[in-house]
């Protein structure tokens, strides 16, 4: 079992810049991706970062050059930068992550989420 808690969420105008973090605890060994969704009511929930256990980031076409994804050493935080934020980046900021629990046995889970209004 992995359980995630984010924070960082906030109420900023459009131009600024918020830090999100994403604590995790329980199994984080086995921990070998993390990634950040968004989701809008009555939208589907999009992917806006990921990051792999060796370091490798990805982006939406969205978010690239604007926002950055980063874990620490220990790999039980990732955060993600978010610079010159626009309207259409306000959603509720869903952390998740992929676990090897076992042999062949992989799991996913999710946090609760926090939200991000940006202001025009």
């Amino acid at each position: 079992q992995v359980t995630l808690v984010e924070s960082g969420g906030g109420l900023v105008q459009s131009g600024g810049s918020l830090r999100l973090s994403c604590v995790a605890s329980g199994n984080v060994d086995g921990i070998y991706y993390m990634a950040w969704d968004r989701q809008v009511p009555g939208h589907q929930r999009d992917l806006v970062a990921g990051i792999t256990d060796n370091g490798a980031a990805h982006y939406a076409d969205s978010v690239q050059g604007r926002f950055t994804i980063s874990r620490d050493g220990a790999k039980n935080t990732m955060y993600l930068q978010m610079d010159n934020l626009k309207p259409e980046d306000t959603a509720v900021y869903i952390c998740y992550c992929n676990v090897q629990m076992g042999d062949r046995d992989y799991r996913s889970f999710r946090g609760q989420g926090t939200q991000v209004t940006v202001s025009s």
